[in-house]
C-alpha cells in the first residue's frame, strides 16, 4: 500500500465516487449566514478529490478552483463537473496550489486536511487568501458509538485494518483547528449525515478507504468474510445505516508573517 498521500486513492476512485457520502446542504446555508460565502466569492476547494464537496459549492454559482494532486481523482472530477462553467480544475496540492497571490475569498478543505503538511500549507493558504479571506475545514466522521452496527464496524476496522487507527487519529477536532488557524476565534458547526447500504454498497464504502486491504493482500478475504457476517448480523430489510457527524470548523485564520 502506497504511503504517499497523493497516490493513496489512485485505485479507489470508482468506489470513492459511488460510495462516499456527500455533505449536508446545511453547510452551505451556514457559510452564507455567517458571510463566509457571498455571490461574488472566489473559492479554492483544496484536496478536492473527486469533487463531492466541490459540487455543492458549484451549485451556489461561485467560481470554484478545485485543487487536487491525484491524477485519477482530479480526472474523475473533471468528467463529473466539467460542464459547470464556474468549475476550474487545478493540478496542485495544499502546499503548492499554483493559484495566484491573494486570489481567493474562501478556502475549503473537505475530508483531506489530515493529509497536508500543515506548516507548509499555512504559508500557501496565507499567500492565496485575500486579507479578508476565510477558511473552512469540513469532515464527515463516523458516529462510532451511535448504533450496535457502527460499534461493531469500528471494531472490525481496528482488528483487521492495521493502518486505520493511525489515520483516524489525525482527523481534526476543535483544538487542532484552533492550532492551525492560529487563533481561538474558530467556530464549530455540526449536523448529522447518513447513508443506507445493501451489502454491495457497504463493501464499496469499505473499499473506498485508504487504510483498507486490497484484493491481492494477505487478510483481504478474511476482512470480506467479517464484513459479510457483520452485515448479516445487523441488516434490516437487507440494509444497514451508516451514521456520520458532519463538522465544519471555520473562521479567519491568523497565519504567521
Amino acid at each position: 500500500m502506497s504511503r504517499e498521500p497523493t497516490k493513496r486513492f489512485s485505485d479507489r476512485v470508482e468506489n470513492y465516487i459511488r460510495y462516499r457520502p456527500t455533505y449536508p446542504k446545511e453547510l452551505i446555508s451556514e457559510m452564507k449566514k455567517q458571510r463566509l460565502l457571498s455571490e461574488d466569492s472566489v473559492i479554492a476547494d483544496v484536496g478536492s478529490g473527486t469533487g463531492i464537496f466541490t459540487k455543492l459549492l458549484l451549485k451556489t454559482g461561485n467560481i470554484v478552483y478545485a485543487v487536487e494532486p491525484n491524477d485519477e481523482m482530479r480526472g474523475a472530477a473533471e468528467k463529473i463537473l466539467g460542464w459547470y462553467p464556474n468549475f476550474i480544475s487545478v493540478n496542485g496540492q495544499a502546499e503548492a496550489t499554483t493559484l495566484q497571490r491573494r486570489s481567493v475569498d474562501l478556502i475549503t478543505v473537505a475530508q483531506s486536511f489530515h493529509w497536508f503538511n500543515q506548516e507548509e500549507t499555512k504559508w500557501e493558504f496565507k499567500r492565496i487568501l485575500k486579507p479578508t479571506g476565510r477558511l473552512a475545514l469540513v469532515y464527515n466522521s463516523r458516529q462510532i458509538e451511535r448504533s450496535p452496527f457502527m460499534i461493531d464496524y469500528d471494531r472490525m476496522l481496528v482488528k483487521y485494518c492495521i493502518e486505520y487507527e493511525g489515520i483516524a487519529k489525525q482527523y481534526i477536532n476543535l483544538k487542532m483547528a484552533k492550532d492551525f488557524f492560529g487563533t481561538t476565534e474558530v467556530t464549530r458547526f455540526v449536523c448529522n449525515n447518513y447513508q443506507i447500504f445493501n451489502f454491495d454498497g457497504l463493501k464499496g464504502r469499505l473499499l473506498s478507504s485508504s487504510y483498507t486491504l486490497k484484493e491481492h493482500e494477505d487478510g483481504y478475504q478474511l476482512l470480506m468474510d467479517k464484513l459479510e457476517a457483520l452485515f448479516e448480523k445487523h441488516q434490516e430489510n437487507d440494509q444497514v445505516q451508516f451514521l456520520y457527524l458532519t463538522e465544519m470548523f471555520y473562521g479567519k485564520p491568523v497565519f504567521p508573517d
